[in-house]
């Protein structure tokens, strides 16, 4: 195991954690089939995913695994199954309180090895920016995951000022995570929904909140994107120009997009030193964080390894595995 290496994109929801809302929200249809093995399968809504590792389950699996990828520390968050943005008001913010305090409850048990974000109900945005402050204040999260939308919204929707206006108070953490991805009727073969789906749902959001002026009105917001950013940093000039060429790109964006972009963070889940060095040259070290998915198919397991083959210094290097990462959180 390594001592300079903060996972920041994993997830958790253990056996106690589900039951706990199975009890307290039915109508989620929340379950875990097959927990006997090293594969589950968890259903929401009647809905299965297949494949899902013990480790996301069992933390005695998760230690071992990251002591084998060399993982000093990982930023826990919950599973993107369980943000649960089509549920009530009031049950969202039960589904997360129970999650959150959960994390925080891991957290306290091996603060050794894991800190921990927050979910929030994105659906009711004033209870969100609530649920952001207690999980910080009371639990001692770092901030929150969210999701890519909310239910079809886009992150510009200006009912979700207060959520943002609450994230940039506290100096919250936002890990920013696809879910429910747009375009599904032409990505169902092949396994396109993640491959395509999930860098282009992170995307979307990506440029909602550039072009929707969210990072102008809230310059002090730390957003990191999944998946390297899914498109966004190979597209970043292209939206610049669009900026300068068409009026639409203006209708909520005073100044050049330019400005907002430079205020997004990556993490380095791109399975690859060619693409992880592209984003670290355009975007800087400094802004691009170690991460791996953790435990799902689609995670990096040799992004350590990966950061080693970088031509950067070895301070930028402990910069991408944990320095920049830990003076991000509050």
């Amino acid at each position: 195991m390594t001592h300079d290496s903060l996972d920041i994109h994993a997830h958790i929801l253990e056996p106690e954690t589900l039951e706990a809302i199975q009890k307290a929200v039915p109508s989620c249809g929340l379950e875990l089939h097959r927990p006997g093995g090293d594969f589950g399968e968890l259903v929401i809504h009647g809905s299965p995913y297949r494949n899902f590792p013990r480790g996301g389950w069992d933390v005695g699996v998760r230690l071992a695994d990251m002591d084998r990828y060399g993982i000093a520390r990982q930023l826990l968050a919950v599973v993107p199954q369980t943000v649960m943005y089509d549920a009530s008001p009031d049950d969202g913010l039960t589904a997360s309180r129970i999650q959150n305090e959960a994390i925080a409850a891991r957290v306290r048990a091996m603060p050794d090895r894991f800190l921990g974000i927050a979910t929030v109900p994105m659906q009711a945005p004033e209870l969100a920016a609530a649920e952001l402050a207690r999980a910080m204040t009371e639990d001692g999260l770092k901030g929150a995951m969210i999701g890519s939308n909310v239910e079809g919204k886009n992150l510009d929707d200006p009912a979700l000022d207060p959520f943002w206006a609450e994230a940039e108070r506290l100096k919250a953490f936002i890990l920013l995570h696809p879910v429910k991805v747009a375009g599904l009727d032409r990505q169902r073969s092949y396994y396109l929904n993640n491959f395509i789906g999930n860098p282009l749902d992170t995307t979307i959001a990506a440029a909602c909140l550039v072009f929707g002026g969210v990072l102008e009105r809230f310059p002090g917001l730390k957003i990191v994107l999944s998946h390297g950013g899914g498109f966004t940093p190979y597209q970043a000039a292209r939206w610049v120009h669009g900026w300068a060429e068409r009026t639409e790109s203006k209708v909520k964006l005073q100044g050049s997009p330019a400005a907002s972009i430079d205020r997004l963070l990556f993490d380095t889940i791109l399975h690859g030193p060619e693409q992880l060095q592209f984003l670290v040259d355009w975007a800087g070290p400094e802004r691009v964080l170690y991460g791996t998915d953790y435990p799902f198919d689609m995670g990096q397991y040799d992004g350590l390894e990966v950061i080693d083959q970088l031509r950067l210094s070895a301070a930028a290097r402990d910069g991408l595995r944990a320095t920049s990462a830990l003076a991000l959180l509050p």
